[in-house]
Order: structure tokens, then sequence, then C-alpha cells
């Protein structure tokens, strides 16, 4: 087999999984239809748990430098803002960027890791065996056919990967459409910001520089028109102007788009050896720009695990857990998403019952909980059953400060550069501890806190996965510690070394 991985689709989500693959070695190629990146800006907001799992693998900064930083968010466009400067995260904030430009830093840096990106070929079939995956794809040098050991549909709403794996595509059809687009409108401040909602409908406006701005728009008049209706110049004004009392200046707009609060999962994100992820697997009304980040992070869940299954030191059990971890923390997306768009209704009940949600997440507890929830900094996996209960199994791991055993202080995430697992292990003077340098999936820190942190104080050791989630923690009062991590490490890392 030429590759090993074949990807449909090269958004944000395909390239993120590429780069996942290609770091770890895997030859992986992208299939995408388009010549070049969207040009249109679409998802905006990149959310704190995505900067930190890009920051784990040194792309964070790139994109900073990119967009705008912002400490809030919101709900279902609630008066009272989210406050995510409070978050235990060292991305404690958004950042507002195009999703062009995401794609095009993920893109790079699949590139330079050695992924293949195969544009303007279409994929027009997947049929999978014992041994492997036949992907027929046309392209400008006609038609031909790729093979590989895996596929993943990372290919959108229509996906093929997930219709020709057989996967249903389980939910509820769209109840109203919306309007979205990229525009000028010049009577506006520089970095003005409008969130109006009234028996007229909703708009929301946004700044993406000193020139263009993100307008979203639920007309009363037009919200039962179907989402398959080209949106046209004079709808988008006119639909602003019944919004706002003004066409605010519009004299020019980028892109528009029309579409709707239709709410689908895939019944499983995995059928032998086809896997989906991102759109492919669950759609929903952009409520919270939640969409692509839960994409990025489902990438970031299942690329080390495809690298493991094929390199040999995965164990049976670690790709169905790809389904198992994700799948019911995209349906809480789903209800989350539904419950936004049920409270932009524009009746008076929902308008008072919108008045008493703003201000009950004035409350620091409750804002932070919404908060924690639409970052995705919330999102934890059941503990593993084969490992001795500890509070921090299964938790996100957050960027903690150590000193390592020459004095150096050093935040932990670039030791996750790599793509590896990282074996935190904060006692220096046992003996024993040189087999595990010889695991080539595992990088070895012997350290200590920086600061006393309550959650890690007692901790003895600790094994972080890839993809930033702890797989297992172990006490200090562990009665046998050396023989715990030994069987933790071979449990989740495999017995193949060096």
């Amino acid at each position: 087999m030429k590759y090993e991985v074949i990807l449909i689709g090269g958004g944000p989500v395909g390239m993120m999984l590429a780069g996942e693959l290609a770091l770890a070695g895997i030859k992986v190629c992208v299939i995408e239809r388009l010549k070049e990146t969207t040009p249109y800006s679409r998802a905006l907001t990149v959310h704190p748990r995505t900067l930190e799992i890009l920051d784990m693998r040194g792309v964070k900064s790139k994109l900073i430098s990119k967009g705008r930083l912002l400490s809030r968010g919101h709900f279902a466009g609630l008066e009272t803002p989210l406050d995510f400067s409070v978050l235990d995260s060292s991305s404690n904030h958004t950042l507002f960027l195009p999703q062009s430009e995401t794609e095009k830093v993920l893109e790079e840096w699949a590139l330079s890791l050695g992924a293949e990106v195969r544009r303007e070929v279409e994929a027009l079939s997947v049929h999978q065996d014992e041994d492997g995956v036949d992907v027929k794809i046309a392209g400008p040098n006609g038609e031909t056919t790729l093979r590989s050991a895996y596929v993943v549909g990372t290919d959108g709403a229509r996906s093929l990967v997930r219709k020709h794996a057989n996967i249903s595509f389980e939910g509820t059809d769209a109840t109203f459409t919306a309007i979205l687009g990229d525009a000028v409108l010049s009577d506006l401040a520089p970095m003005s910001v409008i969130s109006r909602i009234t028996e007229k409908g909703l708009v929301s406006i946004m700044p993406i520089n000193d020139h263009m701005y993100r307008v979203l728009i639920i007309d009363m008049e037009r919200r039962n028109i179907s989402k398959d209706e080209t949106v046209t110049f004079e709808e988008f004004r006119s639909s602003i102007i019944r919004t706002t009392g003004s066409d605010l200046g519009l004299n020019d707009v980028k892109w528009m788009s029309r579409f709707g609060n239709a709410t689908r999962q895939a019944g499983r994100y995995r059928n032998g050896r086809l896997f989906l992820a991102g759109d492919s697997a669950h759609i929903h009304f952009p409520a919270g720009g939640q969409g692509m980040n839960v994409g990025l992070q489902e990438a970031m869940n299942l690329g080390w695990k495809l690298a493991g299954a094929i390199k040999g030191w995965a164990p049976d059990w670690l790709l169905d857990s790809y389904h198992t971890e994700r799948f019911p923390w995209n349906t809480a997306l789903l209800r989350n998403t539904e419950v936004q768009t049920l409270l932009l209704d524009v009746t008076p009940p929902i308008t008072e019952l919108r008045s008493m949600l703003a201000n009950l997440i004035q409350i620091p507890e409750a804002n932070y909980q919404i908060a924690a929830q639409i970052s995705a900094i919330d999102v934890h996996y059941a503990p593993d059953a084969e490992a001795p209960p500890h509070p921090l199994n299964g938790k996100r791991f957050k960027d903690l400060g150590l000193k390592l055993k020459d004095g150096q202080l050093i935040n932990s995430y670039p030791f996750l550069h790599k793509g590896t697992f990282l074996l935190l292990h904060f006692h220096f003077n046992e003996q024993n501890s040189g087999q595990w340098e010889t695991y080539s999936n595992l990088q070895v820190v012997h350290a200590s806190l920086a600061e006393a942190d309550a959650d890690w104080n007692d901790v003895h050791t600790a094994l972080i996965r890839p993809d930033g989630h702890i797989a297992w923690a172990i006490s200090s009062s562990d009665p046998n510690p050396m023989q715990t991590i030994n069987e933790g490490i071979t449990r989740w890392c495999g017995n193949i070394t060096d």
C-alpha cells in the first residue's frame, strides 16, 4: 500500500488528523475536491480546549499571530457574556480567526510533517475488505483506485464515507433557516459589535477586521426559506434593515450562506476500517461556535489510536475507544446547541426566559459551568477500569509548570509536541525506571511541581495520553508504585519497544 490512511475531506478536521498521523510517522493522504483552501471565513472561533491541544503540538502561537484573542463568549446570545478568563487553563480565551486561516496553518503543519494532499480530486467510492480499503478517485488525470489500511471520512454532512460504511445519520430536519455572511458595513465604527433580538428576529454582528463584519441573521419573515435557496444581495440587505432598522452602510458582501438547525449524529463512528470525524459524524446549528472545535478534538483523539494500530503497539480496545469516548460528548453538544436554538425564539415567554437565564449566569459558578461546557474544558473520559482509582484518571491534562532535576522551570505542553505518551515521574530517587526509556512511543520526564497544585500534590507518577488526557495517575501512597507503573505502561503503550 502506498498509504496507510486516506482522509477524504481537506477541511480543518482533515488537515488536523493528517498532521497527527504524519507526526506519528504514518503514510497519510488527504483527498480534497477544492483546488485551494476555501477563501470564506466560515467558523470564526477557536475555543480554549482547542487552543490547548494546538499548544500541545506547537501550532497555537502561529494561529494566535493571525487572529484576535477574546476573553468572552456567549450562550444563545444572552446579554450576560461567558467569562473564559477564569477557566483553569493556559488558554483561558477564545481566538477569533477565520476558518480559512486555521485551515492554511493546519495544512502547512501537516505538509511539513510529510502528509500528502491531493487537491482537485474527488472520492467516488469506498470499499473495505479484511485487509484494507479501496478508494476510487477522479481527478485531472482521470480515474484510479488507491488502497490504504484505513479511511477516515472528514467529508462533511453529506459524507460519502458514512454512506458507503452503511452508518445511520439519526436526528431531526431543520425547522428554520438563518443567513450568514461577511460584509462591509461602512456606517459602523471600526470593531463595532451588535447583538440584538426583537420580534423581527435576531441579528449578531462581529468584526472580522477593521472593515469586514460577520453577520448572522434569523429574519422572522425569511426563516422558513429552504437552505438550498441561494441568498441574494437584496435579501441580505432587506434582512439587515428589518432586524436593525438600517442597512448599516452595506456596500459589499464577500460571502453569503443559508443554513438550518438540522441536528443529526452518526449511529457509530467506526465500521471496521472506516471512521468518521467532524461534520460527517454530526451536524447542528452553529450556536456557540463549537462545531469546528469538536471536530479538531476528535482528530486529536483518533490520530494516535490509528497510528498505534498501524504500528502494532495499540491494544485491541484502543481503536474502539474513539467512538465510546467521543460519542457521549458529542451527544451533549447536540443537546447544548438545541437548547440554544430554542432560546432564539422571539415569543414573549422565551424572551422572558432569556432574561431569567441572563440573570442566573451572572452567578460566577453558573457562568463557569456553561463556559467550561462551551469551551470543552469540562471534557473528560471514563477512568480506565484496569488502573487503580485516582481522581485525575481520564481528566483533561492542563499545562502544568514543572521543575526538572537540574532546576530548570518549564511548562509541560512542549513535551507533547512529538505526539507521544508522556510519563511524569515525580520521584527522582527510585530505581528500575530505565526500562521506561526504551519505549519508542513514550517520553519520560523526571520532575517536581513548580508550584503546589491541589489536584496533583499527591501524584507519584502519571501517564499522559498523546491527546492530552490523563490515562492514569497513581498516588504516593500506592503500596507498590513501580509494579503499578510498569503494568500501566504495558496496558497503554504495548509491549513493543525499540
